[in-house]
């Protein structure tokens, strides 16, 4: 196999991952967790490519959170397949920044199409910024229609039934010292039963509302209407994150 590429256009990142054993679940499949994880680097990796890695943002004082994903799986990747993963701006509307993606493999063919909302904060007071204020560059837009849902609020219903909980381990925390964004897809899969852990995901929309840190308890629970589950966790009484999963 030849080297994986990396491509930078002036309003689009593309890169090749190729997924292996441990990206993927027991049956061979791209793991949640992985895919939120690939979604969420790919954007590192853009503004890396433009001169805009963490220290830079870090410095300015405008660092990016991720606040709200939504995907849409048409043909869930299989450990050894190279996949290529292309992010796009979308511009802003109020306080979030929008990113759009898509995960394709080597034929081409759509696997994942994606989109995000992101907010800027000052990382040393968490204040937010406003899009229209950040000054790292100027903010493009996506060019095509993405085939996923849109961003949305979650709301979790109540009556959810408890699900377990997960003690948040320094292996969890990313450079921003909370738990990485795609953690929460593995932290969530884990307390699932074993019927929708081997079920294959057709969609997901989650929401992340509090910061979990070290030594922080999630405490999950969940609703399953159909092939429809509602699901979340709180942390000291505050809502932690919601998600939205369909599964086939």
């Amino acid at each position: 196999m030849g080297c994986l590429t990396q491509t930078v256009t002036p309003n689009s990142y593309s890169r090749q991952e190729e997924l292996i054993f441990r990206d993927c679940d027991a049956a061979g499949r791209l793991r949640p967790g992985t895919l939120l994880s690939l979604l969420a680097s790919t954007a590192g990796h853009d503004y890396e490519a433009r001169g805009l890695g963490y220290r830079r943002l870090y410095e300015i004082r405008q660092v990016f959170l991720l606040s709200r994903v939504s995907l849409r799986i048409h043909r869930c990747p299989l450990s050894g397949e190279v996949v290529t993963v292309t992010t796009w701006e979308n511009g802003f509307r109020l306080s979030h920044v929008r990113r759009n993606y898509e995960l394709t493999d080597e034929s081409g063919a759509l696997c994942v199409s994606a989109k995000s909302d992101w907010v800027i904060v000052d990382p040393e007071g968490r204040k937010l910024i406003r899009p229209a204020d950040f000054t790292g560059k100027e903010l493009t837009v996506c060019p095509k229609e993405i085939d996923a849902p849109e961003c949305r609020k979650v709301v979790l219903p109540s009556g959810m039934t408890e699900l377990g909980a997960h003690v948040v381990v320094y292996s969890d925390l990313d450079y921003n010292g909370h738990v990485y964004s795609g953690n929460y897809g593995d932290i969530l899969w884990d307390v699932l039963p074993a019927e929708l852990q081997n079920a294959a995901l057709r969609e997901m929309q989650l929401n992340y509302s509090r910061e979990a840190t070290l030594g922080d308890t999630m405490r999950l629970a969940g609703v399953r209407e159909g092939n429809v589950l509602t699901a979340g966790a709180l942390v000291d009484g505050e809502h932690c994150f919601s998600c939205r999963c369909v599964f086939a």
